[in-house]
């Protein structure tokens, strides 16, 4: 069974309609560490000795975190800084982090549409989130397509916001239980809630060639605003 990191980095819980709620629910699974880490640093003061046991600890590291201005909150990114030191994560003798997974989880206020190249944001949601899959690279994770909920704002709305959270402990239960075929996720740009509602990524069956990345991934409205 791998043992499962979760990072959670999301500075407006107050004013959260999603995230909160997928941080609860997966908090709970069995196997699962999860850390709120402007919980545990409220004033950045952050432990990089502890945070360096802990992703020595892990196989999987995921960090979930809403999209603030196309890049992740700053606290993480302030964690990523101190923690993610020469020597340790990258570097001569820095292999610590070889070997292991490595999973952003993301949401967005922004609708679809508005994640290519045509749209508001010129970009694709994967290639914003590049910064992190070199990170990882660089470090000697494998990187996983993220996972994402565009229009978070409105999920609970339209009936997204139940079957996406369902989708992502099932996600991170397979993880748990290294019942993930790693290779035809890998085939994914995204693991949206398209690609997260098939139970065949689960079993490993691969996936249409439309959803194989690079894809026309459809994309939705405005988005620097934070994911929920």
């Amino acid at each position: 069974m791998a043992r499962v990191l979760i990072l959670f980095a999301h500075p407006g819980q107050r004013h959260s309609r999603l995230n909160v709620r997928m941080a609860q629910q997966a908090a709970r699974l069995d196997g699962v560490t999860f850390v709120d880490l402007y919980a545990e640093y409220p004033r950045f003061n952050i432990d990089i000795d502890a945070e360096q046991a802990r992703l020595v600890a892990h196989d999987v590291i995921i960090f979930q975190f809403p999209i603030y201005w196309y890049s992740v909150p700053a606290l993480l990114k302030e964690w990523q800084d101190l923690v993610l030191e020469y020597g340790f994560a990258y570097g001569q003798s820095g292999s610590k982090l070889s070997g292991k997974l490595f999973l952003p989880v993301v949401t967005t206020g922004g609708a679809r549409d508005a994640y290519r190249e045509e749209g508001s944001n010129h970009f694709r949601l994967r290639t914003l989130l590049s910064p992190l899959e070199q990170t990882a690279s660089l470090c000697g994770m494998r990187f996983l397509p993220p996972v994402a909920l565009f229009s978070a704002h409105d999920s609970a709305l339209d009936g997204r916001a139940d079957l996406h959270i369902a989708a992502y402990l099932r996600l991170l239960s397979a993880l748990r239980d290294e019942t993930l075929d790693l290779n035809a996720v890998s085939r994914f740009e995204l693991l949206d809630d398209d690609a997260l509602s098939r139970v065949d990524i689960l079993r490993g069956v691969t996936p249409n060639p439309a959803d194989m990345a690079p894809s026309g991934l459809p994309a939705g409205s405005n988005s620097a605003r934070m994911s929920e």
